[in-house]
């Protein structure tokens, strides 16, 4: 996935997308925008998409997944709320974006991914000892290194299953975006007495994650 534009330009568009779509909605807290200004976005998405990988928009990786607009990114990553040292549960981590910018924040990244050439990719694409790849089910999560300080859902979902609330630590954050009709609204919520209520905190455009579809008759 590497690019056919130079690093200098990269550089003058990851600054623009600073300026022009994070700073001006709310995300400004310092690690970041220092990660976002830091990782190679175009990395991180198909060769021929290099070119659009700085604007305002989902971009298509290929398995029904998509690398969600950097607005969204942002918005999460602020709300996680990751310090250094955190052992944060990324569901969902294709390309490995989201992943790179965690472990430049300085957490445990324990990267999920159920698409073996999307995991591939990210491989290729970032090497950091701070992130565990992982393939398997996005919905079953990683029981088997839980708990988790913060989990991060990389994608649009119906329900929360039990199964990853379980993994997340009492007093731990979980960072998605639930579909509510035809909304799909940013939430989180905190872990508290073993339950974990979701709040949302903004209306974005984010496509859904295969596997968190709500069953027949579902209704929150």
């Amino acid at each position: 996935m590497a690019t056919k534009f130079s690093e200098f330009t990269a550089a003058e568009m990851r600054s623009a997308m600073i300026d022009s779509q994070l700073r001006t909605n709310d995300v400004i807290d310092p690690a970041v925008i220092g990660a976002m200004a830091a990782v190679p976005r175009e990395a991180h998405v198909p060769t021929a998409l290099a070119g659009v990988a700085y604007m305002d928009r989902a971009i298509a990786l290929g398995h029904g997944r998509v690398l969600n607009p950097p607005l969204v990114t942002g918005r999460m990553l602020v709300a996680a709320a990751v310090r250094p040292g955190m052992r944060v549960l990324l569901v969902g981590s294709a390309t490995g974006y989201s992943a790179a910018l965690l472990a430049l924040i300085g957490a445990e990244v324990h990267a999920l991914e159920e698409q073996g050439e999307l995991m591939a990719s990210a491989q290729s694409a970032v090497s950091n000892a701070n992130i565990h790849w992982a393939e398997g089910p996005l919905s079953a999560g990683l029981p088997d290194a839980a708990p988790f300080d913060r989990i991060i859902i990389e994608g649009a979902i119906d329900v929360l299953p039990e199964t990853l609330a379980a993994q997340l630590t009492e007093g731990g954050r979980l960072v998605a975006a639930r579909r509510e009709g035809a909304v799909t609204r940013l939430v989180q919520g905190v872990k508290a007495g073993g339950t974990l209520p979701l709040r949302s905190f903004a209306d974005m455009d984010v496509p859904p994650l295969p596997g968190f579809a709500a069953p027949a008759g579902f209704q929150f």
